[in-house]
């Protein structure tokens, strides 16, 4: 898949096919993707946590919220639509830099790209509490969490839809539930000088 193609792809899903786990060989191609994004004065204070037991997906899913521009009876997956995977960012505290969400960015970038080079979506989520999540996942004191990416095999299509600049960008479900996300036309948000 070309570039433009593969970022295209590259939208959130919030439906996968639960059955179907990622193998040991695709996790590694994704992990890989790690040591090659970019961060400020090349620090690498990020770490990463693998969730790969399904018992640990199963609890990372329950203490997670999904898809706030949606109702919830059709934002959260259901039984069978949940993710197999996660990776939980964690920010070292005494380590970082001013340019933590950034840093935080370009990391998800090369995971998402690297998910979708090998057909699996993922789902970026914000909403996460740090003490539940350290509760579950076990990790340092000095170390904060307020990001996790979702993975798996998608069953629904999202697609983007370009729109003008007074229209409502919020994402929606069309009629066979894929997602539709509304985007704005490059000449309405770039200035060329």
């Amino acid at each position: 898949m070309n570039l433009e193609n593969l970022l295209k792809w590259r939208r959130t899903y919030r439906k996968f096919d639960e059955s179907k786990k990622l193998k040991s060989d695709e996790i590694n191609y994704i992990l890989n993707s790690i040591k090659y994004a970019s961060c400020a004065n090349n620090r690498q204070y990020l770490r990463f946590m693998s969730i790969e037991s399904e018992e640990k997906v199963l609890e990372v899913f329950n203490n997670t919220s999904w898809a706030a521009s949606l109702p919830r009876d059709v934002a959260i997956p259901k039984l069978g639509e949940r993710p197999v995977y996660f990776i939980a960012i964690l920010t070292d505290e005494e380590r970082k830099l001013r340019f933590n969400g950034i840093d935080e960015g370009l990391v998800i970038s090369n995971l998402t790209i690297a998910a979708a080079d090998i057909g699996i979506g993922s789902c970026i989520i914000g909403s996460v509490n740090n003490e539940k999540m350290r509760e579950i996942l076990n990790y340092d004191e000095k170390f904060s969490c307020e990001v996790v990416v979702a993975f798996g095999y998608p069953t629904i299509k999202s697609t983007i839809k370009e729109i003008e600049i007074d229209e409502d960008q919020s994402y929606y479900l069309d009629d066979d539930e894929n997602y539709i996300v509304p985007k704005y036309k490059l000449e309405d948000i770039v200035k060329r000088i």
